[in-house]
């Protein structure tokens, strides 16, 4: 079953088009690919879908809903959630502070409630915290549960930023160049927390440069060039394509 669907979606900054009339489709229960060269519109298509920019055309459907032009914590609220290319944890923050903030159905978010500190804004702060701890000893980040953000590796800033989307309770994971600034045995570690969230269900699209990564993780790729849909398939069958080498490399590929 289709969970997102992008069709036809455009973005221009005034006289350039960064998407031209993408399609993407992302199945339940699998992981798909985005990949393409450099200025493919990627990381556009990322930020149009989950609110972060407006599109200027076509419509985006999840879970079988309209969400075309909605705002990042509605889309949140149903399920949509997103990781960046460059890990954004509140840096004062230790980690469980930052799994806890991204938590749904806060009423500490009220005035009255935070300042009245009541029985609900307890009870759902100690709910999240136990949510926290779980999500953080998942991803081997408990031992650093009580480090503030500014103070871990990069590795380990990826994991977090893995972990606050799954603190929101997501039914689809948008992750965006997961394995960038990162060790190959931290990515495998990555890759490992991936395919076992996938095994429990979780859906994913991934934007990742690293062909031997998608090739671990993907069930599906689609190549965006020139800010739309290419070519979409098996990876292996992709990367013996001609067409997708001159893509990527030129016409002397």
């Amino acid at each position: 079953m289709a969970l997102l669907e992008v069709k036809g979606l455009r973005r221009h900054f005034g006289g350039v088009t960064a998407l031209d009339g993408a399609d993407l489709t992302v199945e339940q229960g699998r992981i798909t690919g985005l990949i393409g060269p450099n200025g493919a519109g990627k990381t556009t298509l990322f930020n149009a879908v989950t609110g972060a920019l407006k599109p200027n055309g076509g419509a985006v459907t999840f879970v079988g809903h309209d969400v075309t032009g909605w705002r990042p914590d509605k889309l949140a609220a149903v399920g949509l959630s997103r990781t960046f290319q460059i890990a954004r944890g509140l840096a004062q923050l230790t980690v469980i502070e930052n799994l806890m903030l991204y938590g749904k159905h806060q009423p500490g978010e009220a005035f009255c409630a935070a300042v009245l500190r009541t029985r609900a804004v307890r009870a759902r702060e100690e709910e999240l915290r136990v949510r926290a701890i779980e999500v953080a000893r998942e991803l081997n980040l408990l031992q650093v549960g009580d480090n503030r953000a500014i103070h871990l590796s990069g590795g380990q800033k990826k994991l977090l930023e893995l972990g606050r989307a799954l603190m929101a309770e997501p039914k689809l994971i948008m992750l965006d160049e997961p394995a960038a600034g990162i060790n190959p045995t931290l990515a495998h570690k990555l890759a490992e927390h991936i395919l076992a969230l996938k095994a429990r269900g979780m859906t994913f699209l991934i934007i990742e440069h690293n062909m031997g990564l998608v090739a671990a993780l993907c069930d599906h790729v689609v190549v965006l060039v020139q800010g739309k849909r290419f070519m979409e398939g098996r990876l292996a069958d992709l990367r013996a394509d001609h067409r997708v080498q001159e893509a990527y490399m030129g016409h002397h590929a």
